[in-house]
């Protein structure tokens, strides 16, 4: 490895000293010296309760900056396995059978249905209890021992730091292993793609049960030294107060985010101009360019576009800083590992060719966990086939047409929304759309589009002036038959809007 480390763990400890590692509202921050210690001190507590390298501890804490702690100090020692604090109780049993979890984490007061899931399940518990006048972040952990105490030293490169799940919207969620190697590239390629140093600070609004927030904020931040300013979560009402307190350098978010702060952007100028940014980064979903410009013009930095998944311990391609150019629309230049872009024999296409987007490099996952039907599926030659449609331009530009699952089938004429939702928003009254598939009995499937307009839009639209707006710009096959206007469009867990499985949640299909 280029730094010679190759652990998440090794690259916090060479930090450590008096440089803030986390920081919180209302919170004394952490140093890099006191997380280095912390992830010793829990290494120790989780060995002394039975807890060895390769056993799994799920968390369930909320957003903030015990939290992101947890995600470190846990995978210095075993295997993290984060999970929504927002499940039922059925999710919660599922997912710690489905992990063999040998413990679950969770806040010092919790009552809810993990508990109840635990005890279903026999996954011992242990509670994170904060002392009085803990900096952010630091905790005790208390609890009864699972077993004898485990001779284990620190995690290795192998050892599987992190098990996240796919998002299962089409099948049953399938388990992802994530090594430290993999969270140790993953975090060097961000840091290098964004220049992080140790002046660096992210303002984190993303969950942290989900890859983006994990490694794009926390792992990169504190593997280049930096802080993170740690919320509850989003909030478009408070963003601007914790701006105002967190000093931060960068943020990053997804599209649906920075579109409900724009409309609040404009009465908080005076904190945008006494804290700038050295830009935002864009992930998760497609940033729609003219979100980007938005976003550009309001906050007076750049916007980053980069493109991510569970798969590649989140990043695979970005738009790089200033001076290099910026393509609205693109998800960059590759940032990290190997990008390629493949037809369905596995061939590579020329420039400009529309195919499925493949990837390898050591930031990728080594398959997924007992599940050779998967893996069979999804890799090809060393290539991990990532399932989304596009292509490169000349100069090696990453454009994203869609998920190869979302394309509508129109009678046998393929439909890529995310070319219908570009015109959308082009529309003056537009300030949300998402094309999806509805089932139709002759042609199969049809195009039909959730809308959000905007509260001050003079004349409002009606379903035939937006589906003659498309026609003037699309062919007619591609124009939504179906168009429904919603205050909110629904967004799965982690803020991101969902097309597939969006028909049936509308009651459509």
């Amino acid at each position: 490895m280029p730094d010679g480390l190759s652990t998440l763990t090794e690259q916090i400890a060479r930090h450590g000293g008096a440089g803030v590692a986390l920081a919180a509202p209302d919170r004394r921050d952490q140093t890099h010296a006191e997380l280095a210690a912390f992830i010793e001190s829990t290494r120790s507590r989780l060995r002394a309760l039975g807890i060895g390298r390769g056993d799994r501890v799920a968390i369930v804490l909320p957003n903030g900056p015990e939290m992101a702690a947890a995600f470190v100090a846990v995978a210095g020692a075993a295997t993290t396995a984060p999970l929504n604090p927002a499940y039922r109780l059925d999710e919660f049993a599922f997912y710690l059978e489905d992990l063999r979890a040998k413990a679950v984490l969770v806040a010092a007061d919790e009552s809810g249905p993990i508990i109840e899931a635990a005890a279903r399940t026999g996954t011992a518990v242990l509670h994170a209890v904060v002392p009085d006048g803990a900096p952010a972040g630091q905790f005790l952990i208390e609890g009864e021992p699972v077993g004898p105490a485990s001779p284990d030293g620190p995690a290795t490169a192998a050892d599987v730091a992190l098990i996240l799940h796919t998002s299962g919207t089409t099948s049953r969620p399938k388990i992802v292993p994530l090594s430290h190697a993999n969270l140790a590239a993953s975090a060097r390629h961000i840091g290098a793609t964004l220049a992080l140093g140790p002046e660096d600070r992210v303002l984190n609004i993303m969950p942290l049960f989900h890859i983006h927030g994990l490694v794009a904020a926390v792992s990169s931040s504190l593997a280049a030294g930096g802080s993170i300013y740690a919320t509850p979560g989003f909030n478009a009402l408070r963003f601007f107060a914790w701006m105002e307190d967190a000093k931060a350098t960068w943020v990053t978010a997804v599209p649906t985010m920075y579109q409900a702060l724009l409309p609040r952007a404009e009465r908080n100028a005076e904190v945008i101009a006494r804290h700038p940014l050295r830009f935002l980064r864009s992930s998760s979903s497609s940033l729609p360019p003219q979100v980007m410009q938005a976003l550009e013009e309001t906050f007076g930095c750049p916007v980053i576009e980069s493109y991510g998944m569970t798969e590649a311990t989140h990043q695979m391609a970005s738009n790089p800083l200033p001076p290099r150019p910026r393509k609205p629309g693109s998800v960059g230049l590759a940032a990290g590992p190997e990008v390629t872009v493949r037809d369905e024999a596995g061939a590579e296409v020329p420039r400009g060719t529309v195919g499925e987007i493949c990837i390898r490099g050591p930031n990728v996952t080594a398959g997924y966990e007992n599940n050779p039907a998967a893996n069979e599926a999804a890799f090809t030659d060393g290539w991990f086939r990532t399932g989304d449609q596009g292509y490169m331009d000349e100069e090696g530009y990453l454009y994203i047409t869609g998920r190869l699952k979302e394309l509508i089938n129109r009678g046998g004429e393929k439909i890529a929304p995310r070319e219908v939702d570009e015109v959308l928003m082009d529309h003056p009254a537009v300030a949300q759309a998402v094309t999806f598939a509805v089932p139709h009995e002759k042609l199969g499937e049809e195009v039909a589009a959730a809308i959000v307009l905007r509260p001050d839009c003079d004349p409002v639209p009606d379903a035939p002036a937006i589906r003659a707006f498309v026609a003037r710009r699309l062919a007619d096959f591609k124009v939504p038959r179906t168009i429904l206007f919603l205050d909110e469009i629904p967004k799965g867990p982690t803020g991101k809007l969902q097309r597939i499985g969006l028909a049936k949640t509308l009651g459509l299909a």
